[in-house]
């Protein structure tokens, strides 16, 4: 009714923005949805954390992985700790060790203790016989 009023006595009806004051209770009403809203987030952020934790925990050793992988890719070799068969050669005064493969993987000068001849190393034939 006041609005019919208003529209009928006035001169002019016009689009206009301007700031309305909350009553006490959509103030209260306005409260109340901050608080909800505010509860939906934390849960929500909550959630998201276990996610974040989650993919994390699954991301850990691929990204180790790739690392390493790259890292060889890099050196284009891998390091590789196996039991191997020690060679030492008197004369040149060396140590050599072997794969299982007998592809030489280690070279090193013999030590005072290793150039003392033992019985052993004169029986070499190269067969297990």
């Amino acid at each position: 009714m006041k609005k019919d009023l208003l529209k009928d006595n006035c001169d002019a009806v016009e689009d206009l923005g301007y700031t309305r004051m909350f009553t006490p209770e959509e103030l209260n009403e306005r409260k109340e949805q901050l608080a909800d809203a505010s509860i939906t987030i934390s849960e929500i952020e909550a959630e998201k954390k276990l996610a974040t934790d989650d993919f994390k925990l699954r991301l850990k050793p691929l990204e180790s992985r790739k690392a390493e992988l790259i890292e060889q890719l890099k050196s284009k070799s891998e390091y590789v700790h196996e039991k191997c068969f020690k060679f030492i050669y008197h004369d040149e005064r060396m140590v050599g060790y072997y794969n299982s493969e007998g592809e030489l993987v280690y070279t090193r000068p013999a030590q005072g203790q290793e150039m003392q001849k033992t019985i052993f190393g004169h029986l070499r034939t190269g067969t297990s016989d």
